[in-house]
């Protein structure tokens, strides 16, 4: 095994590891929460706002073992697909996070998780602040660490200087190290490589997902998860599911 194999599969591990050890009540209460809103028939809206903090989004839309009533905001304002550097210059932009709301019918009595690996980015910060205008919940999947170290007045920051965890109704901590990257490969230095955001955030998400589908369970509530297309029987046992949420989940049909 190459030194660099190995720290990407320690420094990944140990992620994971914190996440898991270390944050089960904080998926649990969340968990709680999403399961309420699902027993209403309500959605799951997910945000991903920045980067490669969308991919979290993408992560849980028709997902095969995720829940169905899943509805992820894929804004292309912040989307790499349309340009890397646009989206930074997007997820820079204070108020742009109410047009995403508006477009998307985030409501009062709504639920939003709020994926974004730093915390710190105007469109998320503005998200979570305009979750408190509309009376909507906020569920944060951050990193607390990333956000406190990342000093204030730096031009990613939202204007007010605020980190994700501190804004939102609860958080998850997805313990991302400063700078993302964990790597030293030889000849590079002092620039890291091999980025851990993604792995913390899916893992954060699904390990979310799966809580809510375990408190239905336990409430007498069989979940709405859907079965892999590309199995022979996959697409009649996920056709309920299409006809239920098809017209409501917005990036589904």
């Amino acid at each position: 095994m190459r030194n660099i194999t190995k720290q990407y599969l320690t420094a990944v591990s140990e992620i994971i590891n914190k996440i898991a050890h270390e944050e089960q009540e904080s998926i649990d209460k969340a968990a709680d929460v999403l399961a309420d809103f699902v027993l209403k028939d309500k959605l799951i809206n997910v945000f991903g706002p920045g980067g490669h903090s969308n991919l979290a989004a993408e992560e849980v839309l028709w997902r095969a073992g995720g829940l169905a009533c899943v509805n992820p905001i894929l804004d292309p304002g912040t989307s790499l697909f349309f340009g890397a550097k646009r989206s930074n210059y997007v997820e820079r932009t204070p108020g742009y996070a109410k047009a995403v709301f508006d477009t998307y019918g985030v409501h009062e009595g709504d639920v939003l998780v709020i994926v974004n690996a730093y915390g710190i980015n105007s469109v998320t910060i503005d998200s979570a602040l305009e979750c408190k205008k509309r009376g909507v919940t906020s569920i944060a999947i951050t990193s607390k660490s990333f956000g406190e170290h990342v000093p204030k007045g730096t031009a990613s920051r939202h204007p007010s200087g605020q980190n994700l965890y501190e804004v939102a109704d609860m958080y998850i901590n997805s313990h991302l190290p400063l700078g993302d990257s964990v790597v030293d490969v030889k000849g590079i230095t002092p620039q890291k490589m091999g980025a851990t955001s993604t792995y913390a955030n899916a893992f954060a998400i699904n390990l979310l997902m799966m809580t809510t589908a375990e408190k239905l369970v336990e409430r007498g509530v069989r979940p709405p998860v859907w079965t892999s297309a590309n199995l022979p029987d996959g697409d009649r046992l996920n056709k309920e599911y299409e006809e239920k949420y098809g017209y409501r989940v917005r990036h589904l049909n």
